[in-house]
């Protein structure tokens, strides 16, 4: 089965991250990629220097005419911006993806600081989408954000990912990359318990990009009839062969080699 993602979110003019990156990555893991663009963004390795928003009508009717054709066997959410945008989404998916599972990446601040998520709509984020969720990908500070608590070590990131299901989601893959030191760990919650996922990190400035990749790996292995667990799996080793393979481009976080290539078969948790 190919597997067939939808992803609404923004776009990044650098090509790194955004839609842009959710693309590369779907494609590159066998899957095939449909969109409904929420904003433009004009940015670099550098920053975000300017953000167009997509009218929510707009948004809807791109989420209407892609699942009335082609359909998705699984929606990938990324950057929505602000509260319109969050809830022309939320309508759209119930009216036009009702049943489809929803990997939810909320997508907040952007690798070189820009907001990308308005305050105001970060409630609305949490409680009308976070319920329609099969599994959401939050980074720290985003999850810092929708569980009202500071995270600093991985027993904090326990404690948070109890506090995310709570909310209403059935899983929640919490990516620890923002804590410091060698050792990288990523914790996949669900109500049956807590996996965690532990590695070396790779030294290098070039990871712009990595929460939207996961997310869309992720989701394309949904969409293959992948459980959670193996999409996960496959994910996290996709990323890793991105980020140590990385083409070295730009002056600050730069983009990964979406396009590497790595065996399946020797994936290890």
């Amino acid at each position: 089965m190919r597997g067939r993602v939808l992803v609404v979110a923004g776009s990044d003019s650098g090509g790194g991250a955004g839609i842009q990156a959710d693309i590369k990555s779907i494609t590159a893991l066998g899957g095939f990629a449909a969109t409904a663009l929420t904003a433009l963004t004009a940015q670099n390795t550098v920053g975000v220097f300017g953000v167009h928003p997509v009218p929510p009508a707009f948004i809807r009717q791109q989420i209407q005419v892609v699942m009335e054709d082609i359909g998705a066997d699984v929606i990938k959410t990324g950057m929505l911006g602000d509260v319109p945008t969050i809830e022309a989404v939320c309508a759209a998916l119930s009216d036009f993806a009702h049943g489809v599972p929803l990997v939810l990446d909320p997508v907040m601040v952007a690798k070189g600081g820009h907001a990308l998520l308005a305050d105001a709509a970060v409630g609305v984020l949490r409680s009308r989408l976070l319920p329609m969720a099969r599994v959401i990908t939050p980074n720290l500070p985003e999850a810092e954000a929708l569980s009202g608590m500071t995270i600093q070590s991985v027993a904090d990131m326990r404690t948070a990912c109890g506090v995310l299901l709570s909310l209403g989601v059935p899983a929640v893959l919490l990516k620890g990359g923002h804590l410091a030191g060698d050792e990288l760990t990523d914790l996949l919650a669900t109500p049956d318990g807590i996996e965690a996922f532990v590695g070396l990190r790779i030294a290098t400035r070039h990871t712009h990009g990595t929460g939207c990749t996961t997310a869309s790996a992720v989701a394309v292995g949904l969409a293959q009839g992948m459980s959670l667990r193996d999409a996960v799996i496959r994910a996290r080793a996709y990323v890793r062969a991105a980020i140590a393979s990385a083409p070295g481009f730009g002056a600050g976080h730069g983009p990964l080699d979406h396009g590497v290539t790595f065996d399946p078969s020797r994936l290890e948790v």
